[in-house]
């Protein structure tokens, strides 16, 4: 087994949720034996398939890119693989439908997802509006929102594979007669506490919107007119609101149904929790990630491993190919669609990294056109790797009639990349989150162990002010105050650009970014563009717009401060000297 290297935070975050613990709660397993007992419960797909010697040859290649932090899976495959839980998918969407026996079904599926350990995805636009007539009792209905307010009170109360509270997006259709209060429900902070919210954007009122023109409501039961609204005012308002909050972000519905490989199975209404998968019913997803700053060559000049990155990519197609078969799905009809369809989202993590690595500034040109051949060569690999099975494993069942068909793409796998948040795998391999830039150069993070905050200060810094001529001591001490190099004295030029924090760089350039992975991601992008304090309104409708704009199938953003409580705060401590 290859050598395990592992940050303290890392060992923190592995001992708090991920390793195994006996009946009185001590831990029973150690990092490396955690990684086998993954490895070796997803290669265990292989035995019916292969045989045995091939199901034990994977079972080390996986663990090597399990060990070398190469290759990490989404987190409920860390924790279930190879234990008695065995749910190893990360996300779920649930339908809603409209009657009161179908939305408490809804709810009781959605706490069996939790307590398994996987986030749920709901959109709630088949709900009739508030104040619409029941016919069966003659009464009233109470609308969307009262009912995510009742699944949002029910995952309060469960802990996910007993390890974390569950997560939910939901999703309302712009043209849905109860948008403006979806809209601004989350104004208190005290509301949907376990959701993020979306609205269900459509082409038709985005132009509406820029066109400043009316548009029509739909009364989700008769399909008719509803109403009419000026697509400015409601545009303005979720603007405004997602200022405040951070929510709503939007989905765009009608880009992530053009990209839709199965249209013969529906329509796309709703995502999971970060939006990184839009899901048809039923489906679930399994996610993993590449670490990027594992596949550089430092010496002489830094540059891309491609041959390392595309055998990765392999390997890392199988195993979550693998992991569909091995996984205990906790709904027969989720376990039905997924076999049937069999979706993967392979993405990455430590792209801040291994740009600075590369002498490359996340707010350049440079920047995005190094996304955008990365991805390319990603989606590439992971499609060859999914031919490659479907010549072996065969096609997915619903092959017939989706557009992969059309195209002549005998796959395994009716989508193969997608990237994710990954904020706490990131902590596990050490590295930057996904394909954000720095957020700060030293934080402290806040809700990801119970009571407890880590504290992280970028090594990168200290490492590349140590080949300038720069007082380094002083540096670090602003790094640790502020979290940024900021307007310290005597900073080259160079290097300030270089570690340019999220909140300093403008918003088109992550933008473009997140458009240049977007392009060669079968499922979405889940990336958030993060605003200063001192952003405006207007500034969250420009991004808004431009996400449209560059055919994103979706967006999130945060403003520094637009809540009391946040996950990540600039910093590690007001005298920059807490132990780290």
């Amino acid at each position: 087994m290859p050598h395990l290297e592992l940050t303290e935070n890392a060992l923190r975050v592995l001992r708090a949720r991920y390793l195994r613990r006996d009946p009185q709660g001590e831990i029973m397993e150690t990092p490396e034996e955690l990684f086998r007992r993954v490895a070796r419960g997803v290669a265990h797909a292989e035995l019916p398939l292969h045989g045995r010697r091939e199901a034990a040859e994977w079972e080390e290649l996986f663990l090597e890119k399990l060990v070398t932090l190469e290759f990490l899976p989404n987190s409920p495959t860390l924790m279930n693989a190879g234990a008695s839980l065995g749910q190893l998918s990360g996300c779920f969407v649930l339908p809603v439908p409209d009657s009161i026996p179908g939305i408490f079904e809804s709810l009781k599926q959605m706490a069996i997802i939790q307590q398994s350990g996987g986030g749920t995805g709901f959109s709630f636009s088949r709900l009739r509006p508030r104040g619409a007539v029941v016919r069966s009792t003659g009464g009233k209905s109470s609308g969307p929102v009262s009912f995510m307010r009742i699944f949002d009170c029910a995952t309060e109360q469960v802990e996910q594979g007993g390890k974390r509270r569950g997560v939910n997006m939901g999703v309302l259709r712009v043209d849905h007669p109860d948008i403006e209060e979806f809209i601004e429900v989350k104004r208190a902070e005290d509301e949907l506490r376990n959701f993020n919210i979306s609205v269900g954007a459509t082409d038709a009122f985005m132009r509406a919107a820029a066109n400043a023109e009316p548009y029509a409501l739909i009364d989700p039961q008769s399909g008719g007119k509803a109403g009419e609204r000026s697509a400015a005012a409601i545009f303005e308002r979720i603007a405004e609101a997602a200022w405040r909050t951070g929510d709503p972000g939007l989905v765009f519905l009608d880009t992530a149904n053009r990209a839709h490989p199965l249209p013969h199975l529906g329509a796309l209404e709703a995502t999971n929790p970060c939006g990184e998968i839009p899901l048809l019913p039923y489906e679930s997803c399994n996610l993993g990630s590449i670490n990027l700053a594992r596949m550089l060559d430092p010496a002489p000049t830094p540059q891309m491993k491609w041959e390392k990155l595309g055998q990765t990519v392999r390997v890392a197609v199988r195993f979550l190919d693998d992991v569909i078969e091995v996984n205990r799905y906790p709904l027969r009809e989720t376990e039905e669609i997924t076999r049937r369809n069999r979706k993967i989202g392979l993405g990455v993590i430590g792209f801040a990294e291994a740009l600075v690595q590369l002498q490359v500034a996340y707010d350049s040109e440079s920047a995005v056109a190094f996304a955008d051949e990365l991805m390319a060569f990603i989606a590439a690999e992971a499609l060859e790797a999914s031919r490659e099975l479907a010549r072996v494993r065969g096609v997915f069942p619903h092959w017939n009639g989706s557009r992969l068909e059309q195209q002549r793409l005998r796959v395994r796998n009716a989508t193969c990349t997608a990237i994710a948040p990954t904020g706490t795998i990131s902590i596990i391999a050490g590295t930057s989150a996904s394909i954000e830039p720095f957020y700060s150069l030293a934080y402290r993070r806040t809700n990801v162990l119970s009571g407890e905050t880590l504290l992280s200060v970028n090594p990168l810094v200290e490492a590349w002010a140590g080949r300038y001529d720069v007082d380094v001591p002083a540096v670090m001490r602003e790094v640790r105050r502020t979290g940024r190099i900021g307007d310290l004295a005597g900073i080259p030029e160079k290097l300030r650009f270089l570690f340019r924090t999220a909140p300093e760089i403008p918003p088109e350039r992550p933008l473009q970014i997140q458009a240049a992975f977007q392009r060669h991601a079968d499922n979405a992008v889940s990336k958030t563009i993060n605003l200063p304090t001192h952003a405006t309104p207007e500034d969250v409708a420009t991004a808004y717009r431009r996400a449209w704009e560059l055919e994103l199938k979706g967006i999130t953003l945060f403003r520094h401060g637009s809540k009391q409580q946040q996950v990540l705060e600039p910093g590690a401590g007001e005298d920059g000297n807490d132990p780290l």
